[in-house]
């Protein structure tokens, strides 16, 4: 019996085999990627605008909705002026080694500028920025002093421990002169500049200047960035 079971298996003929079957799927039409392109732009510029809109918030809040009866010590730079490259304002620490200007960006700055010698007035007025700097109290770590050394002279030994924990830079004066005040005749040195964490100059403060309304307007400042600028880079 097995035997003739096996002989009939054998004499069947083999099913023949099924060709191999392929689906071939379409490119998306070029109107289709054009759209998905354009999806695309519009997602990064919503996540643009949502990140931006805090700065832009506070800026408004600063300009604009304020009462009429407040006003500003200060004189607001209009436009402000971006912080230039270094090509545009070469900088250098006191050892003469190069320092890149966008590495101050990240913290609102009160700017001072003077000679390596610092007359009275000058060392008056690095009193007053360390003053203001501290009367911020909490906030004060979102702000840094930087003086701007527009000369080639030596700066005083005896000012150098004023000048704990600011930043002390040197500076081309035709470089300094053409971000601070392009056009103008008017000395740079009395005055405080400030520049945002973006890097933008958007004030000055002219000098002699009581330290009340130059503190009134910084800590404005400060208060209205809180949303969206922190401490440190």
């Amino acid at each position: 019996m097995s035997g003739s079971s096996s002989s009939a298996r054998d004499s069947l003929p083999a099913a023949p085999a099924e060709p191999l079957g392929l689906t071939v799927h379409s490119l998306p039409s070029p109107s289709l990627a054009t759209q998905q392109a354009r999806s695309g732009r519009l997602k990064m510029l919503l996540v643009l605008a949502v990140c931006a809109a805090p700065v832009v918030a506070s800026y408004f809040t600063y300009y604009v909705i304020r009462p009429q009866s407040r006003t500003s010590h200060g004189q607001l730079v209009e436009p402000q002026r971006a912080l230039p490259a270094a090509a545009a304002l070469p900088l250098s620490d006191l050892q003469g080694k190069a320092v890149d200007p966008a590495t101050l960006k990240g913290q609102w700055l009160l700017v001072a500028v003077g000679g390596g010698a610092c007359d009275a007035v000058c060392e008056k007025q690095l009193y007053l920025q360390r003053q203001l700097r501290e009367s911020l109290g909490r906030d004060k770590d979102r702000l840094d002093r930087v003086w701007l050394v527009d000369d080639a002279q030596p700066v005083r030994a005896e000012l150098l421990p004023a000048l704990a924990g600011a930043t002390v830079l040197r500076v081309d004066p035709g470089a300094l002169r053409a971000w601070l005040a392009p056009g103008s005749s008017e000395a740079i040195g009395p005055h405080f500049f400030v520049v945002d964490p973006l890097g933008h100059l958007m004030m000055r403060f002219p000098a002699p200047s009581e330290p009340k309304p130059i503190l009134k307007d910084l800590t404005r400042l400060l208060r209205a960035s809180a949303s969206w600028d922190q401490a440190g880079r």
